[in-house]
């Protein structure tokens, strides 16, 4: 065991307007997480309600988290020149108002034109909030804990969003779920100039825009891509994805190379990624975010078509996993106290694949086993998240906390397509392969568990109960598959992040038994 802080400078406390700038900084974060997961709960109704064909549908799920994956690098480098707190709140205004307008829309054209916006004013807020923590909570022993709630917030959110989803919708109309984040969203207005200090770059020079249209067309068509991969396979469309996106990051690497050599100051730093310690701690966030959205994706479906359960009562047996998220992150932060960055970040990551692993034995009525898989995760999530959100900011200079907060914003973004995608994409190949439609069956039912449950309601009895248990047992066998390939994903980043943090650690120990500067050992990459 390794004690990686001990000081005995007296650290001063912070008063109650820090805890109180904290509350108004995880509002933002868990109302923009919820939104990521909440309209899976709604697609029946608002598919009724809108009428969209298939490809519409997608788009109306796809369309925030690329739209926001692809932003958060240029809104967290453009919160450093103009103000963090200035961003965060353009950002609450134009949620708001765009919530709004999502949940009066009356077309599903008009939807999708809504999320996306969502995107840009969602990419505003998420690296503003990290960057204005890391002001408000300058000693690292209290900035610990704030990070240990704001990262309950980020993950609660997800794990929350069919709670929030199902308890809306056994009242009101599917477009409350967009509506919910008006009110909030207005008390923020009224109350965060009062609460949060405003911070930027000192001398921040031009924007670079050149910089931000390649890291667009870099970060959305890989995003798109493998969304494309995850629900068709790799055809043309992901094809092209693929060749523009590594095209523009190719563009984007010899654009901040000129620049440097120029003089003049780069969208981001990219020498950030050369220290292991944010490199690392990065892909960490990535992974924990890759088992939430891996398991809800086929954790909601379960429950609702395989066990019958309502949506309200799904989100219930979640439950469990967003309070130990919250136990979990709180101790992280004590914990940090006494072992080292490597151990908790393995140690929660053996948590996610233990989950993983645990939801290889769901069988057709296994609740149990699933909210204890959903338990392993959120405490792998809530341990993990915690740590690597702190050491990527004390990694980067303060003058750029807005870029390195965008870099763990962007691991979450990334993190969480990849679990849809790989997940989803393995789940359904495997359904589509293995269910067996009776006759009078319709093709659609061969797609989606969904579509075969709603295909056996005018079935007669015979053949609905074939086709019902059919696809419950392909649904079940695309799981044991799905989650079997998501586990060796995990373990995988457990062993290289686990060894990379830990030589880390140890060039840090060797650095101050040697009298090299720490700050030296960083710029150094080593």
């Amino acid at each position: 065991m390794s004690r990686p802080e001990v000081s005995t400078v007296p650290v001063e406390r912070p008063g109650a307007r820090a805890w109180l700038a904290l509350a108004v900084l995880v509002i933002p974060t868990l109302l923009v997480s919820i939104d990521n997961t909440v309209l899976g709960v709604a697609l029946p109704e608002l598919s009724a309600a809108l009428s969209p064909d298939a490809s519409t549908l997608l788009w109306v799920v796809d369309i925030y988290p690329l739209v926001l994956a692809g932003l958060l690098v240029t809104m967290g480098t453009l919160g450093d020149r103009i103000g963090r707190r200035r961003l965060l709140m353009i950002g609450v205004a134009g949620f708001g108002v765009v919530s709004l307008a999502a949940g009066f829309a009356t077309s599903a054209g008009q939807l999708v034109a809504a999320r996306a916006l969502l995107g840009v004013f969602g990419a505003m807020l998420m690296p503003s909030t990290l960057a204005l923590l890391r002001t408000v909570f300058v000693d690292r022993v209290h900035r610990r804990l704030a990070l240990a709630v704001w990262a309950t917030g980020f993950a609660a959110g997800a794990a929350l969003g069919p709670i929030v989803g199902g308890l809306l919708l056994e009242h009101f109309w599917w477009g409350s779920i967009f509506v919910m984040s008006v009110p909030p969203m207005a008390l923020l207005l009224v109350v965060a100039p009062f609460l949060l200090p405003e911070s930027r770059e000192p001398s921040p020079g031009r924007l670079d825009l050149v910089g931000v249209l390649l890291s667009l067309l870099a970060m959305g068509p890989l995003v798109l891509a493998v969304k494309l991969i995850g629900s068709s396979g790799f055809g043309p469309g992901a094809a092209a994805s693929v060749l523009v996106g590594a095209a523009a990051a190719v563009g984007f690497v010899l654009h901040y190379r000129r620049r440097v050599r120029a003089g003049l100051d780069p969208l981001i730093d990219l020498e950030l990624f050369a220290r292991p310690v944010l490199r690392y701690s990065a892909l960490a966030n990535a992974t924990t975010m890759f088992g939430l959205t891996g398991l809800l994706f086929f954790a909601a479906q379960y429950l609702q078509l395989v066990l019958g359960s309502s949506p309200l009562e799904a989100g219930l047996l979640l439950l469990p996993s967003f309070l130990v998220t919250i136990v979990a992150g709180l101790a992280a932060a004590r914990l940090a106290r006494r072992f080292a960055l490597h151990q908790l970040v393995s140690v929660g990551l053996a948590l996610v694949l233990a989950g993983f692993a645990v939801s290889l034995f769901l069988q057709v009525d296994s609740a149990v086993l699933l909210t204890t898989a959903a338990v392993l995760i959120g405490a792998g999530i809530g341990l993990s998240e915690t740590v690597t959100n702190d050491a990527i900011l004390a990694a980067a200079p303060p003058e750029k906390a807005g870029a390195a907060s965008a870099v763990s914003e962007t691991a979450y973004e990334v993190g969480a397509v990849f679990g849809t995608a790989v997940v989803g994409g393995v789940l359904s190949a495997v359904y589509r392969d293995a269910v067996v439609l009776p006759g009078g069956a319709p093709a659609a039912a061969g797609e989606t568990l969904g579509s075969a449950v709603e295909a056996a309601r005018s079935l007669p009895a015979g053949p609905a109960g074939e086709l019902l248990a059919s696809g419950r047992e392909a649904f079940v066998a695309g799981v044991d598959l799905a989650v079997g390939v998501a586990a060796a994903i995990v373990a995988v980043v457990l062993v290289t992040a686990g060894t990379g943090l830990w030589r880390a650690h140890r060039a840090v120990l060797a650095a101050g038994a040697s009298g090299i500067p720490e700050r030296a050992l960083q710029r150094s990459g080593r």
